[in-house]
Order: C-alpha cells, then sequence, then structure tokens
C-alpha cells in the first residue's frame, strides 16, 4: 500500500469516525426531559464531541497531505471548495457555537432542580440551529468528496 493509499484509508475512516457521530449530537440532547436526563445526555454529547475533534483534525492533515502528494487537487474546484468550506466550518466553533453553548453549559451547572428551565430552550434552539448549518456543510463537503463535480 502506498503512503497515497494509505492516506486516502485514513481519511474515510476519519469522515466515518469523526463526521458521523457529529450529526447524532443534537438528537442525543432533544429527547432530554428533566434536568438529570439533559446533564447525562451533555455528557455524552461532550464525549461524541471527542470523536468528532479527533476525526476533523485527521480529516484536515490528511485532506491537505494529499493535496501536497499530488498538486493538480489544488486545482480541482470539488476539492478547493471542500477545503474551504471544511476551513468554515472549523471556524464555526469558535465564532458560532461555543459563545452559545457557554450559557448552556453555565445552566447545566447551576440550575437547581430537576425542571428545565424555558431559557434551556431558546439558547439550545439557536444553538442547534447553527449546529444544523454546520451538519449542512458537512454533508456538501461529503457529496463533493464522493462526487467530484467539478
Amino acid at each position: 500500500m502506498s503512503f497515497y493509499k494509505l492516506l486516502v484509508f485514513i481519511h474515510i475512516f476519519s469522515a466515518i469516525l469523526g463526521l458521523g457521530p457529529g450529526f447524532i449530537m443534537i438528537y442525543v440532547v432533544t429527547k432530554a426531559k428533566t434536568m438529570t436526563e439533559l446533564r447525562h445526555a451533555y455528557l455524552i454529547r461532550n464525549r461524541i464531541h471527542i470523536f468528532v475533534m479527533v476525526g476533523g483534525t485527521l480529516l484536515l492533515v490528511t485532506g491537505v497531505l494529499m493535496g501536497m502528494i499530488n498538486p493538480y487537487l489544488l486545482k480541482q474546484g470539488w476539492y478547493v471548495v471542500s477545503l474551504i468550506l471544511f476551513l468554515v466550518a472549523l471556524a464555526f466553533g469558535p465564532i458560532a457555537l461555543s459563545p452559545r453553548s457557554k450559557p448552556i453549559k453555565k445552566m447545566l451547572k447551576e440550575h437547581q432542580g430537576d425542571d428545565v428551565p424555558e431559557r434551556y430552550h431558546i439558547l439550545a434552539k439557536d444553538l442547534f440551529f447553527y449546529e444544523r448549518i454546520e451538519n449542512i456543510l458537512f454533508l456538501i463537503i461529503i457529496a463533493l468528496m464522493i462526487l467530484k463535480p467539478f
């Protein structure tokens, strides 16, 4: 197996193990009815996020390395657009997701009682809106990688 084929192998596995779990992160917390369930759901969500971060990092590293090994990829529209969209999706973390998740984390830590405050639903709706946009970006990237339309 050549080094390039090894990179492709790692790249594909990283997409499955990294991006795949990311698509269920919203669903994990939407079924929680009490604060106890919600706290547990966010604990699971945080553990899933580790796979997303590791997989995403490997995707970026292997994708860039493949572009360096085969510079013709840099002239392929699907590759360049995928890379740009991936960088935009990465920027969502610190720019859009982190500021919206901090108040939720604070609420999970400080709220007394087992009732889920109405404010949580407002905050979660806003956070999940941006997470859905990010998921759409990842679906577009996956489609570009498979179809290579231009």
